[in-house]
């Protein structure tokens, strides 16, 4: 059961705390499963699950990973491979052009760098076409730093739980950044990660979010000012 704090008038601080004792509780037995989620894979295994997330739901690419990397087993293959391949492969799935052009682009630049990534952000943020979101799941996943894997799903967390962010783009909204950055600067930051998107997914919907289920809604800014 979640902790309850009977005062809705909690500092940042504490609805940090709260988000994340609360989350990585409830993740522990509803947390989705996926094989990118598997401690021992390559860099490349985790990089490329990533960047077939974006904008595509886990329940999609779960089904089709394991293919991919059968199809496509590391960053030579995948920059060797031609670019209509790539397209086609990525048709069921409903990713065309602009993806498989992104995957080939990105393979193309880390075998330049013989599959070294730099641990500096600058320098890693400097590759073209790994982005925002790619380097934060990098320093995330293989560097484990605490970085934030900030999509629609967790800034819609965010934004309902602490209140709405003032800029359209989440990559540089300040607010919403800093707040990701401070919820997962935890021991366990790849858990509360997961742990916040596959609530976004289950419970704190985009359209009708499940209120009534929800172990945060006592002391969440959109459930008590949504009326």
């Amino acid at each position: 059961m979640a902790d309850r704090i009977t005062s809705n008038q909690l500092s940042e601080d504490e609805k940090v705390s709260f988000i994340q004792t609360n989350l990585l509780r409830w993740y522990k037995t509803n947390g989705r499963r996926f094989y990118w989620r598997k401690k021992g894979l390559s860099q490349y295994q985790y990089i490329i699950a990533e960047v077939l997330l974006q904008r595509t739901k886990a329940e999609t690419i779960a089904k089709f990973y394991p293919l991919f990397i059968v199809e496509f087993p590391n960053w030579l293959s995948l920059a060797n491979t031609d670019l209509k391949s790539i397209e086609i492969f990525l048709q069921p799935i409903g990713l065309y052009t602009q993806r498989a052009l992104r995957l080939q682009n990105l393979a193309n630049e880390i075998v330049k760098r013989n599959g070294r990534l730099p641990r500096d952000r600058k320098d890693l943020e400097s590759i073209p076409f790994m982005g925002q979101y790619i380097a934060n799941a990098v320093e995330l996943v293989i560097f484990n730093k605490p970085s934030p894997l900030v999509d629609v799903n967790m800034a819609r967390v965010i934004d309902r739980f602490f209140g709405p962010r003032k800029m359209a783009d989440i990559r540089y909204d300040p607010y919403l950044q800093e707040l990701a950055y401070k919820i997962v600067d935890h021991s366990k930051a790849k858990y509360i990660n997961w742990a916040i998107l596959d609530f976004a997914a289950l419970i704190c919907k985009s359209k009708i979010p499940l209120c009534e289920k929800c172990l945060l809604s006592h002391n969440c800014f959109f459930n008590h000012y949504k009326f």
